[in-house]
């Protein structure tokens, strides 16, 4: 665990206009500097960087966030990772406190120096054996694909890396993946090679260093492809291969493709499509979806048309629901029954993989596909089952507008009222918790929402207005334990009737406060009123407050403004929804909607 102490004095020590300047065209505005920002498409720049707060903020898609939080957005890197990498650039060693706190697990630094020298051993191989040489002839690839990717040759002997490493013996070994280390005949340990007489593909984290290993066998032979095993650095089911030699190609086009196996990673970056990755021989995860959605907003699944192409599509579904969201699209594409990625691009060439990519499904439509395939729609039976298997998609989606037009979509197909579905389907699924590898600068905005607020909600409705819900959005649990870590932020909060009422009541009990009370004074005060509340608080203090409670004033404001700013854009989406929803009838509702519609632009 790295030390809080040393986080601050690391930002202290960099410049995020530095960090953010050398990924993104930074013009002086005023005191901040401006750019386009690039976690969405647009052409006016709203992306402001500012040196005295030492904070990025995005106008547009609600990106922000410190030094740290920009590497993680933008490279796709874990709070860990992002501190080192910030670390490594002012050239001051990361101190690590004793094991056994949140966050990442430790690992012997000499793992990626181990790694890297088993991947070098790999790709010398390659040049020393034909045989390898021929079979990657043989699907096509050339010379220079292969350096880019720098794929290699684990040799058929039981121990060959020993020729690569200063210690074969060494539990590092074991620690890495490379080696199996089993019991044999008499009790004794028996240690040889993980990969043997297999092409290998190398898989790299964002900055380009080999953290693990895919590899194919030559010919016959089970399993046909096999990874390294879970590790300190590697899991492959956040990782994706070839992420590290698109990242220019996803960048330019804003879309990935995600495909099944390295070979259609290699082939189709050979052939100019250069924005795929592979998921590495596992299901698609919520991780994966996350990791793409930093860099692109579009993501296009590209599995075979087979039953188990179909599988796995469907799977991808199931992990896309929960991050949709309004500006992002995920849409599936199933090749002919004849092709892989890998084949139908070196037949049809890039212009006809590009002219399929126009033609994928979106996720909704392949939503509303694969349920009516399995049922009977002329029957209200199948009717029936077509909505109960719809359910828990429809919940896992967040409150968006998206989920808007798929119940929409849904109640049509259903044969039945949207009032009716919402009522059978109920409210999305409850919103989760930021995880441990998001670190405290992860910030952007989240797509799932409160519902309209209801009569008597606001300031005045007393104590039912401020119990914590279930699901309670992490932007409005920020704003609430901010606040009360620093409750000089909450005297200047904007546009009290746009924001939640949970947080309108909130911070009207803070404004009735003694000036200058701390946390616990707080929590003593409100202890009899609103039990619920102050146990929530306490609870996320204690979680939180060394991410929180040592910020400086402005930083603190930067994060309390950013938070409310993304509230207030959240409400108005709800007002406009609920005025969609229930029809806009009277002169009255079509006014507050164009008020509403034009609060959106300037927000």
């Amino acid at each position: 665990m790295i030390p809080q102490a040393f986080i601050q004095e690391l930002l202290a020590r960099v410049d995020v206009v530095d960090v953010v300047g050398r990924h993104v065209q930074l013009k002086k505005a005023g005191a901040n500097f401006l750019g386009l920002c690039p976690f969405h498409a647009e052409k006016s720049p709203s992306f402001t960087v500012s040196p005295s707060k030492q904070f990025y903020h995005c106008f547009g898609c609600g990106a922000h966030g410190s030094a740290i939080g920009f590497l993680m957005e933008h490279s796709g890197l874990s709070y860990v990772e992002a501190i080192r990498d910030l670390a490594q650039a002012v050239g001051i060693p990361v101190p690590e406190e004793a094991p056994g706190g949140a966050g990442e697990s430790r690992h012997d630094p000499g793992l990626l120096e181990l790694l890297a020298k088993a991947a070098q051993f790999y790709k010398d191989r390659l040049k020393d054996t034909p045989r390898a040489v021929d079979y990657l002839k043989g699907r096509g690839l050339s010379g220079r694909t292969a350096a880019r990717f720098a794929i290699g040759y684990a040799p058929e002997g039981w121990r060959s890396l020993q020729a690569a490493v200063p210690d074969y013996a060494s539990p590092t070994m074991v620690e890495a993946g490379l080696v199996i280390d089993a019991e044999g005949e008499g009790g004794t340990r028996k240690r040889y090679d993980r990969f043997r007489d297999r092409i290998m593909f190398p898989i790299r984290n964002p900055r380009g260093q080999v953290i693990g290993f895919g590899g194919r066998v030559i010919g016959a032979g089970e399993p046909k492809y096999m990874n390294s095993p879970e590790t300190p650095l590697f899991s492959k089911g956040r990782e994706l291969y070839g992420l590290f030699e698109a990242r220019d190609a996803l960048r330019s086009a804003n879309c990935a493709v995600v495909v099944e196996g390295y070979m259609d990673v290699v082939m189709l970056a050979q052939h100019g499509v250069g924005n795929a990755v592979a998921t590495l021989g596992t299901s698609t995860t919520p991780d994966h979806v996350r990791k793409l959605l930093r860099i692109v907003d579009r993501i296009v699944f590209s599995f075979d048309g087979d039953a188990a192409g179909r599988k796995a599509a469907w799977r991808a579904l199931e992990a896309c629901l929960p991050e949709a969201a309004d500006t992002k699209r995920m849409e599936f594409l199933f090749l002919p029954p004849q092709h892989d990625p890998d084949s139908f691009v070196r037949e049809q060439g890039v212009a006809g993989f590009e002219a399929l990519l126009a033609e994928a499904l979106p996720l909704s439509e392949f939503l509303i596909q694969g349920l009516s395939s399995q049922v009977d729609l002329d029957e209200p039976e199948g009717r029936a089952r077509f909505l109960a298997l719809a359910k828990p998609l429809l919940q896992a989606l967040p409150m968006a507008a998206l989920r808007l037009q798929i119940l929409h979509r849904v109640a049509e197909v259903g044969a039945v009222g949207t009032v009716e579905l919402e009522r059978f389907v109920g409210g999305p699924a409850p919103a989760r918790g930021q995880g441990p590898r998001d670190g405290p600068d992860r910030q952007r905005t989240s797509s799932q929402g409160q519902g309209p607020a209801g009569p008597g909600s606001g300031p005045g409705a007393g104590r039912a207005g401020l119990r914590p819900r279930a699901g309670l959005p992490d932007l409005a649990r920020r704003v609430r334990l901010l606040s009360a870590l620093h409750p000089a932020l909450a005297f200047e909060a904007p546009d009290p009737a746009l924001l939640p009422p949970d947080i309108v009541g909130w911070l009207e009990l803070l404004r009735a406060q003694p000036e200058g009370s701390s946390l616990a004074v707080i929590c003593e005060s409100l202890k009899a009123t609103h039990p619920e509340v102050v146990a929530a608080l306490e609870r996320d203090a204690a979680a939180d407050r060394s991410m929180i409670a040592e910020m400086t004033f402005d930083e603190a404001r930067a994060e309390f403004d950013g938070a409310l700013a993304q509230l207030r854009d959240r409400s108005i989406r709800e007002q406009l929804d609920a005025l969609v929803a229930q029809g806009i009838r009277s002169d009255l509702e079509r006014v507050r909607y164009q008020e509403l519609l034009l609060l959106r632009h300037k927000s």
